[in-house]
């Protein structure tokens, strides 16, 4: 790192810790749970962050307890949906990352639309979000909702003040449909500080595997944090109803965030272990007339490492 990008002594904190955080994630994903203890050993603890170890610990029990729901919900022929709104990288997509890490994708999905197009940008608003909503059985998370309208459509003017008004007034409408039709709704919001916005910005700069995330949208939402916060305060107040009530997470410990969102999603459903009779692996069968071709060393990719 130059002495340019370490001038600034929180900044340079920042980004050490930010790489502590990087390291945990691959070990999240890749090392299996007996060995996750032994390899963090007396791993580095970033500045003022929580415990990694009580971290790792409480991520893997919360994890374990998602499973459950998830057998729950697909026994009980549940349907379950999410929204995950907040700022840009307020930890959206690291708390799914986390709440899907160890679930079964067939059951539980990830929505992440992108702009609509012209012919969806004509029908009506939440046509597009109906066909991603579950079936019995299902959990669906969506990263970013129908709440677009309410938060950068109309802060970057992609809407008109008489589509977002039209919207507020629909939307509970909407809502009260969903939960009356059997889907369990929950709405969270990730609230995080000017400065930790700006801090997390300035990490995906000087992060080559990270730039990708910055995107123009997301610079000029810089430009209009006030914006977006008179835009949010309207969008609570208006749309917190008690079928579908807001939740807001406090996201600038991320570690936190995360297991404080998992922790009060697994009490948003009632839920029972599902008994799972023993998994016995069969005895393979042998067929004496089958004999093994070899096969073509060019079909095998090469063996570079």
């Amino acid at each position: 790192m130059d002495a340019k990008r370490t001038a600034d002594p929180a900044l340079e904190d920042r980004l050490h810790d930010e790489m502590i955080d990087a390291v945990d994630e691959e070990l999240e994903l890749e090392i299996d749970d007996s060995r996750l203890e032994g390899l963090l050993g007396d791993a580095e603890k970033p500045q003022g962050g929580l415990d990694r170890h009580a971290y790792f610990k409480e991520l893997l029990r919360l994890q374990k307890e998602l499973i459950k729901l998830q057998d729950w919900v697909a026994h009980q022929k549940l349907k379950l949906v999410v929204l995950f709104e907040g700022r840009d990288a307020a930890g959206k997509g690291g708390v799914i990352k986390r709440v899907t890490q160890r679930l079964n994708p067939r059951t539980c999905k990830v929505v992440a639309l992108s702009a609509p197009s012209e012919r969806e940008r004509s029908q009506w608003y939440f046509q597009r979000y109906v066909p991603h909503l579950p079936g019995a059985g299902e959990i669906v998370l969506f990263d970013r909702s129908w709440y677009n309208r309410a938060g950068v459509e109309r802060v970057m003017g992609f809407c008109t003040e008489a589509e977002c008004e039209d919207f507020f007034r629909t939307v509970p409408e909407f809502e009260r449909m969903l939960v009356g039709s059997g889907i369990i709704l929950v709405k969270y919001w990730f609230s995080i500080t000017d400065e930790e916005q700006n801090m997390r910005f300035l990490m995906r700069i000087h992060d080559p595997l990270k730039q990708w995330k910055l995107s123009p949208m997301d610079l000029e939402s810089r430009r209009r944090w006030e914006l977006y916060t008179a835009a949010k305060e309207e969008m609570l107040k208006r749309t917190h109803i008690p079928e579908a009530r807001w939740w807001v997470i406090e996201g600038v410990d991320k570690k936190r965030a995360r297991l404080n969102c998992i922790h009060h999603l697994l009490q948003q459903v009632p839920y029972r272990d599902i008994h799972h009779d023993p998994v016995v692996l069969p005895q393979r069968e042998h067929q004496p007339e089958y004999a093994r071709h070899p096969v073509p060393q060019d079909l095998y990719v090469p063996a570079v490492y």
